[in-house]
């Protein structure tokens, strides 16, 4: 699941104090001046097929973070391209069931193993016996319980 942030409100107190505050906000993304800060951030199409494409060969989303324009932070990506970070998971998982598939239908015999233990969840077993001296069961003549302190 996704993280999203959740918006915030100031104490009224501090709200008013803002409002009637010189250093009112009014554009840009920080800073008491007007239009101080980082603009807001908007994604492009060239964005968007970047992300998806990094997601599905399994970038990990820090490292997608970083190059993305100069670089934006994790809260951002994941609310800008929370699809795209699904999508290209998606495609690539899809691409490596299809290949992985048509080799196994194609008799290759690893892909066929690989695929009836991960999609058949068929596994090897091995069953190990413990016997006394040549076959026999074992014998237990005196079961003791000892305490070590340490």
């Amino acid at each position: 699941m996704l993280k999203t942030e959740k918006p915030t409100r100031l104490p009224k107190k501090e709200a008013d104090a803002q409002k009637n505050s010189i250093y009112i906000k009014k554009g840009g993304n920080g800073g008491a001046r007007e239009n101080a800060g980082r603009p807001a951030f908007e994604p492009t199409d060239v964005d968007r097929k970047q992300v998806e494409a990094l997601a599905g060969y399994g970038v990990p989303f820090e490292q997608i973070a970083v190059l993305i324009h100069d670089g934006i932070s994790l809260d951002t990506l994941r609310t800008y391209f929370a699809s795209e970070l699904i999508r290209g998971k998606a495609k690539a998982n899809a691409q490596i069931g299809k290949g992985i598939y048509q080799k196994a239908m194609g008799g290759d015999t690893t892909a066929m193993i690989w695929w009836s233990k991960t999609q058949m969840r068929w596994a090897e077993t091995q069953k190990h016996e413990v016997t006394g001296a040549d076959g026999a069961p074992l014998e237990f003549r005196e079961i003791k319980r000892v305490i070590v302190k340490t």
